[in-house]
């Protein structure tokens, strides 16, 4: 199997757009499964976790594969809540394709557009299809405009629907072969002049009047698409099976396939992590340049460690395929690789894209089991679930016996603990969810630290703090010379600055700030490389007392839709919850306002706009970046650990703790 012969391509949509069932159609239209299923009835192939077949949302990216007219093509369906947007996140880095889904019912929603502007910040070849083409009260205008107006001008539609909503029995082609006078349809002129627009050659032709033949055609918007200059518009009914194969026919001959040289140098990324009853853990690799074969000794270039394979498969169908060696630019579980975790490269990181940053967990959470005996077992649990979603970034605070974690919403919450009662067995409670907040340096300053007593020890270092634009987070730099302060001391230091900066003056991540070592010193006899694990903490927060902080809160961008009667009530509400927001409109009896808002003040409001409709407000919402909190916000936690201010104290704690590892 060659490299032009495989796809790998994700599904990605906003909740309840038709993600899974779509999935499903492909696997059966491909003839890889034999009996369709369903995610009402929990029967769907992707839908492989016992919470996903319970309550028919997916929750975890899933990656199968099918062969259609020659092609080999992973797929990888992703979840479409927003509180799963980590597996959105880590599935769409090893993409080379993508489907994105939109409802025709419900149009295109925040997380529709979260992803969309991630896959062109990638630029991903995109198709979109428009799914549910036969719901009462559709149009396909209407929700092409949408599309237009809301993700890009370049969506350009390859199928007229026949029929709408109740009515909608199937799409013709636009690029059919042409009979006598075709090539003046305007369905067929307006596909011309979007080629067009974003291609001068065809443009000058156009002027010129020049017929373009539909095979011309279909090769220049095949080359468009890959190029993600254009993106391709289809319709259907997953639930019906209707655009299904035209689907498939689309994303083999329009979506590009990988690059990559089985003979090259070795080069993949691990993307997801799983337990198998069976097998154990298995660790999801994209190879994208070499070959790696069952008994390979891999090298770990994240964690610089060797591991050696011990099985590579794939699921193919309903049941797993046996490789025995993974190809560039293709996916598979490899078994064997017990210390690689998600993230991380293996062999060169020439090849490898970077990930995007689209999921951001805002609150924080306290988790403990009800039976107080099976504490231990519940750090154990939340470590292995830790390790398949890294953002959930557990906290543990063995002296106070604390577990915190990091989460998206009350969905996911409601998730962890359905997972951890059917496949762990312990049932938990959850404290209270709070806001996560960040800090900032509130000026320049310097900060100081000449840790020499008590002997044996000596680091002496200075850092200059400066603030930076929001989104920054941190940027470290060092000028000072190894001749000084020795190269590897150097490395420590770099290392245990982010660490550091965990915990500002007001216990919150310290972001957007650059951080530049400009003095540093060791002994030659009493030096210890341990020691700027100590000094480090002490110097950053020496300097952030020079500085102080300004505190950060979580905006979301909204949109709201409501019945216009509703309108003013609403308006009222967001000023009380300190939102920022563009004039509302209103079409067709529907009240429709968009902003930015508060995180902290905001957390209830979908459940209370639900409840003040009847169901008929819907409030959708995306991450829209940290800002400087009022000041009256007092939102200060308390320090876990000892503050590296009072330095007497903290060198003896850390002292303690490392001479007791």
């Amino acid at each position: 199997m060659t490299t032009k012969e495989t796809r790998n391509i994700g599904i990605f949509a906003h909740i309840d757009a038709g993600k899974t069932t779509t999935t499903e159609h492909m696997l059966f239209e491909s003839g890889t499964i034999r009996t369709l299923g369903s995610v009402d009835q929990g029967t769907a192939l992707t839908d492989s976790l016992e919470v996903e077949r319970e309550r028919g949302i997916s929750v975890r990216a899933a990656a199968t594969t099918l062969h259609w007219k020659g092609k080999h093509i992973n797929v990888i369906d992703t979840p479409g809540h927003v509180d799963f947007l980590s597996e959105v996140e880590r599935s769409m880095r090893v993409m080379d394709g993508a489907i994105l889904i939109v409802s025709a019912a419900e149009g295109v929603q925040s997380q529709t557009e979260t992803v969309w502007h991630a896959l062109r910040s990638l630029n991903i070849p995109t198709l979109i299809y428009v799914n549910k083409m036969d719901r009462t009260g559709v149009s396909a205008a209407s929700v092409l405009d949408e599309i237009k107006r809301l993700l890009s001008p370049h969506a350009v539609p390859l199928q007229i629907p026949i029929g709408e909503a109740e009515d909608f029995a199937g799409m013709h082609s636009i690029l059919d072969p042409a009979k006598d006078g075709e090539l003046e349809r305007p369905e067929y002129v307006q596909l011309v002049e979007a080629c067009a627009d974003v291609d001068e050659e065809l443009l000058l032709r156009v002027i010129e009047g020049e017929p373009i033949a539909p095979e011309e055609l279909r090769s220049m918007l095949a080359r468009l698409t890959r190029q993600g200059r254009l993106f391709p518009v289809l319709f259907g009914s997953s639930q019906r099976g209707i655009g299904i194969r035209e689907l498939l026919d689309h994303a083999a001959a329009y979506l590009p396939g990988p690059t990559g040289d089985n003979e090259g140098e070795l080069s993949g990324v691990v993307f997801k992590i799983e337990r198998e009853k069976t097998m154990g853990r298995a660790a999801y690799v994209r190879l994208y340049n070499g070959t790696l074969k069952n008994r390979d000794a891999v090298r770990n270039l994240t964690q610089d460690v060797q591991e050696k394979v011990t099985q590579i498969r794939k699921m193919d169908g309903r049941k797993f395929a046996d490789l025995g060696e993974l190809h560039a630019g293709d996916i598979a579980a490899v078994y064997g690789l017990s210390q690689s975790k998600i993230g991380d490269i293996l062999g060169s990181s020439e090849r490898i894209p970077p990930s995007p940053s689209i999921a951001v967990p805002l609150l924080t959470v306290q988790v403990q089991a009800e039976e107080e005996t099976r504490y231990q077992d519940l750090v154990e649990a939340l470590q292995e679930l830790t390790d398949e979603d890294p953002l959930l970034d557990l906290q543990w605070l063995p002296n106070e016996r604390e577990l915190h974690l990091k989460v998206m919403g009350s969905i996911q919450l409601e998730i962890l603990s359905s997972q951890l009662e059917s496949r762990f067995g312990l049932k938990v409670r959850f404290g209270q969810p709070s806001v996560i907040y960040k800090e900032t340096p509130s000026q320049s300053g310097e900060g100081f630290i000449a840790y020499t007593m008590p002997k044996p020890c000596w680091a002496v270092l200075r850092f200059t703090i400066e603030p930076l634009p929001r989104g920054s987070g941190l940027v470290y730099s060092s000028q000072v010379r190894s001749e000084d302060l020795l190269t590897s001391y150097q490395n420590e230091v770099e290392r245990r600055v982010p660490e550091a900066l965990q915990q500002g003056l007001l216990g919150w991540e310290v972001t957007d700030l650059r951080v530049t070592l400009v003095e540093g010193e060791h002994h030659v006899w009493h030096t210890h490389p341990l020691d700027f694990v100590v000094a480090t903490p002490m110097g950053i927060m020496n300097g952030l007392a020079v500085t102080g902080t300004t505190l950060l809160e979580p905006m979301l961008r909204f949109r709201i839709t409501t019945p216009e009667e509703y309108g003013g009530k609403i308006l009222s509400d967001l000023v009380q919850m300190r939102a920022e927001f563009e004039p509302p409109s209103i079409l067709h009896g529907r009240f429709m306002v968009e902003g930015i808002i508060p995180a902290a003040t905001s957390l209830e409001f979908p459940v209370k706009l639900r409840s003040m409709t009847g169901g008929r407000g819907v409030m959708a919402s995306s991450f829209a970046g940290y800002q400087e909190a009022p000041p009256e916000i007092n939102a200060a936690r308390q320090r876990r650990g000892v503050n590296p201010l009072d330095q007497s104290k903290y060198i003896l704690s850390v002292r303690s703790a490392l001479s007791s590892q």
